[in-house]
């Protein structure tokens, strides 16, 4: 049975055990890509991670784009909301549906 995963500051993160997420509190970029790669290859279908945590492991992150699991989501953390998360599943949707769902055309 797949796992889904929150990644990212303990701050930001914590809330989501409450609602049975595995959660996994990262603090050095080292460590968070070993994290990373771990869930990757555990049976975590859905890793959700903090925007400020994805863009210092874009790298890593980009590895996993081409595969079917893990999908790779961001979230907004604490420190904010850049647009990336929101730009990201927008894509997703984009690509699984064919279309701009935000797209209208009475704009």
């Amino acid at each position: 049975m797949y796992k889904i995963a929150v990644m990212g500051d303990y701050d930001s993160i914590y809330g989501f055990a409450a609602v049975g997420l595995d959660t996994f509190s990262i603090s050095e970029v080292h460590d968070a890509e070993k994290q990373l790669h771990q869930l990757a290859a555990a049976d975590y279908a859905v890793i959700y991670i903090t925007e400020d945590w994805a863009q210092k492991l874009s790298h890593a992150i980009d590895k996993y784009k081409e595969q079917m699991l893990p999908v790779i989501i961001q979230i907004p953390g604490v420190s904010g909301n850049t647009g990336e998360g929101v730009e990201n599943v927008k894509k997703f949707v984009e690509q699984a549906v064919g279309s701009d769902i935000l797209f209208s055309q009475n704009n």
